[in-house]
């Protein structure tokens, strides 16, 4: 189930990679390092527009 998930993972981001990454590059990268990618480039998806994370922010004036 993991493997297939990694899988299909490796050929969204093969077919679109992030800024900066070459479909080259997905395809070397460890499975371990695939799944950090996909978790930091998707973390904040379940937000809605109008919420934020818990945390701590800086206001600019």
């Amino acid at each position: 189930m993991m493997q297939k998930f990694i899988d299909e993972l490796r050929q969204k981001y093969i077919k679109d990679p992030p800024e900066g990454m070459t479909p080259k590059l997905v395809r070397s990268i460890t499975d371990s390092d695939l799944l950090d990618m996909h978790y930091f480039l998707t973390e904040d998806d379940d937000l809605g527009d109008d919420e934020f994370e818990e945390g701590f922010y800086i206001e600019f004036f």
